[in-house]
């Protein structure tokens, strides 16, 4: 089998392989370069595996970006060349450095939101309104679609679900179509936004230039119709298997704790610091987001200056510390943040710039966006994303960089992001929520509805080749 044959299947099956960087040395066809693709792929057999062996997706990842880059290492050092390798890993991790500082802002922010019963508010006030299931469908995945543009699309389908369980009893169909749903309207929200998805996140900070103009802000927008296709299609026909039944009232009560109101405003103001320190300035926006954790931070700093005398009790009682409780604290919310996804990104950027700086994406950009076209290679990554995670598949894309139209971006960007909703193991949302709703929300119930969600990603891409031609010009 001719190296070209066996690399077309490795992106086939591995999209995540990295691209030839500026190097000396061609290890394509090296032992350490076969070393360091097996290393890869067992890695992420494992994460592939982590709904039934248990074991975080971070822990694979994080030890196989160790082995690869001592293996690169270790082959420099023989042939005389020990810096090269040294400035390859300093700029990987300058780019993981920036998403990462920037993504826990954001979580952080959620978080608080989260402890100051935001979250909890709504829940509570979907499920006193007493709507009937097929109300309830349409409302939870408008909601999720509409929330996980500026929260991400996890949490916004955690929330969703918790609303959906709270209503459903024992009725597990709609469980089930509620929670496809839910994830598919979660994934195709986040597609629009460059807050939405750490997909679209990735693209925005890369800072793209096209013949059509820059993949900036504003730009991620003309995705708004076809990812609000992607989601209605799916769920229009979904909704008709939904039952014609009002489930039994339940009584719930709760309000937000003091000072919610204004970490919502401060999150939004953080949102718009980021975009403009990005927009008018040309400052990476992480410095924004970091700007707007010392907002947070400063709040909770007057929130612990403000505190009444009851809510100092209150709180002594809900900590059962014996002394002086902290009415606000940022650095909990940081603590609570998704750490085993931020490492995973670690884990994924370090292993597929290892790869990438053996040699390996030469070859896969070669044959997937010459070969293949762009706009062909564009769509094999939304379906790559449902197998694979759509981290190391955009990261993928990223570090090749194709000469691409503006158009072909905003369609890898799409199409990564909505692809995983085809299976359920495919996206972060869609594992959680088989997690929280075991044994009523499975990979199986999710599959047979596959052919429907396929539907709506072909709308999805037809209605952006439609929409947005001129920006494939």
């Amino acid at each position: 089998m001719s190296k070209k044959i066996f690399f077309s299947l490795a992106i086939l099956l591995l999209p995540s392989l990295g691209r030839a960087s500026e190097h000396s040395l061609d290890l394509t066809d090296h032992w350490a370069g076969y070393l360091a693709l097996m290393v890869f792929l067992g890695a992420y057999l494992l994460v592939m595996a982590e709904e039934f062996t248990h074991l975080r997706k971070s822990k694979p990842v994080i030890i196989a970006a160790g082995i690869i880059w001592t293996v690169i290492a270790w082959v420099y050092h023989s042939q005389g060349l020990p810096h090269e390798v040294e400035h390859a890993i300093r700029h990987n991790l300058l780019e993981y450095a920036e998403l990462m500082l920037f993504l826990l802002v954001a979580m952080t922010y959620i978080n608080a939101m989260e402890e100051r019963l935001v979250f909890e508010n709504l829940r509570i006030w979907l499920v006193r309104k007493g709507l009937g299931f097929r109300a309830l469908f349409w409302i939870t995945g408008l909601l999720a679609f509409f929330i996980s543009p500026v929260a991400d699309n996890l949490t916004t389908a955690l929330l969703m679900c918790a609303v959906v369980l709270a209503v459903a009893g024992d009725n597990h169909r709609f469980v089930l179509l509620a929670c496809i749903n839910i994830v598919v309207a979660a994934n195709a929200g986040g597609a629009f936004s460059p807050f939405g998805d750490i997909t679209t996140l990735m693209v925005w900070q890369k800072n793209i230039q096209t013949a059509q103009g820059p993949v900036d802000f504003w730009t991620f927008f003309h995705l708004f119709l076809p990812s609000l296709v992607n989601w209605l299609v799916p769920a229009a026909i979904m909704a008709l298997a939904v039952p014609r039944e009002k489930p039994a009232p339940v009584q719930a009560s709760s309000g937000m704790l003091r000072g919610a109101k204004r970490i919502i405003s401060l999150f939004l103001l953080t949102i718009v610091t980021a975009v403009s320190f990005h927009n008018f300035l040309d400052v990476p926006p992480v410095i924004g987001m970091m700007t707007g954790l010392g907002y947070l931070q400063f709040f909770g700093y007057y929130l612990k200056k403000t505190r009444t005398a009851e809510e100092s009790q209150a709180l002594a009682e809900e900590s059962g510390h014996i002394g002086d409780p902290v009415a606000f604290d940022v650095f909990t919310k940081v603590a609570g943040a998704e750490w085993d996804t931020l490492l995973f990104f670690y884990g994924v950027v370090m292993c597929v710039g290892g790869l990438g700086f053996i040699g390996y994406l030469t070859i896969a950009s070669e044959v997937m966006y010459l070969q293949w076209g762009a706009d062909t290679a564009n769509i094999a990554v939304g379906l790559m994303s449902a197998i694979v995670d759509n981290i190391p598949v955009m990261f993928a894309v990223l570090t090749m960089m194709p000469d691409m139209s503006l158009g072909d971006w905003l369609l890898v960007t799409m199409t990564a992001g909505v692809g995983g909703s085809l299976l359920s193991i495919g996206s972060a949302a869609g594992v959680a929520l088989m997690g929280q709703a075991r044994g009523k929300y499975t990979f199986f119930g999710h599959l047979k509805w596959a052919p429907v969600i396929a539907l709506g990603y072909a709308a999805a891409i037809a209605l952006h080749f439609w929409l947005n031609s001129a920006l494939f010009s």
